[in-house]
């Protein structure tokens, strides 16, 4: 069924019948008008609604479409910006392809060569115009080398800035005010059991004479309540502490 239908559009465009002379004198118009419209008329032609520019084209008997028709001013100074003015153009030749029928030919500017082409529906109504500008050998390898040089060339440059910014990370906190690290306070010094138990060791040892004299305080009243030698000789006075002082009340 695919092939009957391909064999089917190609029968139709066949038989389609354009009307050559129309579009001879509609490639002419606009190519003599492209030539000669300035800059302030292309202006006025973008400004203008499309309903008043259609009635204009369809008074003058040109079939174009305003779409069609700035779409050409647009290629056409596209066209002068890179291939200089125009000088003169040879003649057409025509085909049919599968988007209608086509006009191409030769075309001469000031800085280099160009192919103008025109593509007319089954109505004979222009659809587009295009000018491709022809470049030599060594302007398109130029080309294409440049966009190498180009491409290859951004891809190190943002590969060396992601190395950069990677290699930043440590520093970047740093930017964005981090705080800087306290240094440890030295802690307090709390006063425990064994403070306490050096003190009154310390205390002890300076009160030899106060323990020889309580020792033999205490000796002497065992005695005199009658206690024999061998419990008062087995009595050794071996510290003193400070009795708290007492909180009740009388």
């Amino acid at each position: 069924m695919l092939c009957f239908t391909a064999c089917g559009s190609a029968q139709k465009d066949d038989e389609t019948e354009y009307n050559e002379s129309a579009i001879e004198q509609t490639t002419e118009f606009m190519i003599q008008y492209c030539t000669n419209a300035d800059e302030a008329m292309r202006k006025e032609f973008r400004n203008m609604k499309e309903l008043k520019l259609d009635f204009q084209l369809m008074q003058s008997g040109i079939p174009i479409t305003a779409e069609s028709f700035l779409g050409a001013l647009n290629a056409w100074e596209a066209a002068e910006e890179e291939c200089g003015e125009y000088k003169s153009h040879g003649d057409f030749t025509s085909e049919i392809t599968n988007e209608g029928y086509k006009l191409s030919a030769n075309a001469k500017f000031a800085d280099r060569e160009a192919t103008i082409s025109f593509i007319f529906d089954d109505k004979s109504y222009m659809e587009s115009m295009t000018v491709d500008a022809k470049y030599s050998m060594g302007e398109i390898l130029a080309k294409a080398g440049m966009n190498t040089v180009l491409g290859m060339g951004t891809v190190f440059v943002v590969l060396i800035f992601i190395s950069f910014l990677i290699s930043q990370f440590k520093v970047i906190p740093a930017l964005f005010g981090s705080k800087k690290k306290e240094e440890p306070a030295s802690a307090p010094v709390v006063s425990g059991p064994s403070s306490v138990l050096e003190t009154v060791e310390t205390q002890e040892t300076d009160d030899t004479e106060l323990i020889a004299v309580i020792a033999a305080a205490i000796a002497a009243a065992r005695e005199e309540a009658g206690m024999d030698e061998a419990c008062a000789g087995g009595f050794f006075v071996r510290s003193i502490r400070r009795r708290p002082a007492n909180k009740w009340k009388a």
